[in-house]
């Protein structure tokens, strides 16, 4: 009896771990003397982060501060997309940083070609937001893994449903 083996290859991000992470900057942007006064905002809506602050200098240390604290946390910093800086009311400034979840079909397809080029025993098919693939032998999905792994991806891979 030949079995197969499959994983599934996800781009998602732990939203508790996100939350945690955005309480921890909102904590360190009242605390910061140079941000203490600012009245920066940190709003977390379904698929966005709306930051909204003093200046366009006060925004680029409250992303860092961001980046850090989701760094810390073990959340890739490429699941955040920044928009446009925009002017609000009152000599103010607000941005959207859109969050990155599921992996595009375009991307998708890069990843099937690259496994299918290079590893001969193993399928990889497109799941909707996710890519399934499977072998005969867990040896050659340890293969795949360090595959995708070794390219740079324009979203954070997560390997999943390993059986």
């Amino acid at each position: 009896m030949a079995s197969t083996y499959s994983f599934d290859i996800v781009s998602d991000f732990d939203r508790q771990e996100l939350v945690n992470a955005l309480d921890q900057t909102r904590r360190d942007v009242s605390s910061r003397y140079d941000l203490k006064d600012t009245k920066t905002t940190l709003e977390l809506g379904d698929d966005a982060i709306t930051i909204e602050t003093a200046s366009e200098m006060t925004l680029d240390a409250v992303k860092d501060l961001l980046q850090q604290k989701a760094a810390k946390r073990n959340l890739s910093l490429k699941i955040f997309e920044y928009g446009a800086i925009e002017s609000a009311s009152g000599n103010r400034v607000r941005t959207e940083v859109k969050l990155k979840k599921g992996i595009s079909q375009e991307t998708a397809k890069q990843v099937t070609k690259l496994i299918r080029d290079n590893l001969k025993k193993v399928q990889a098919s497109i799941q909707g937001e996710a890519v399934r693939v499977s072998a005969k032998s867990k040896d050659e999905l340890q293969e795949a893994i360090q595959l995708v792994k070794q390219e740079d991806w324009p979203v954070a891979f997560q390997f999943t449903n390993y059986r």
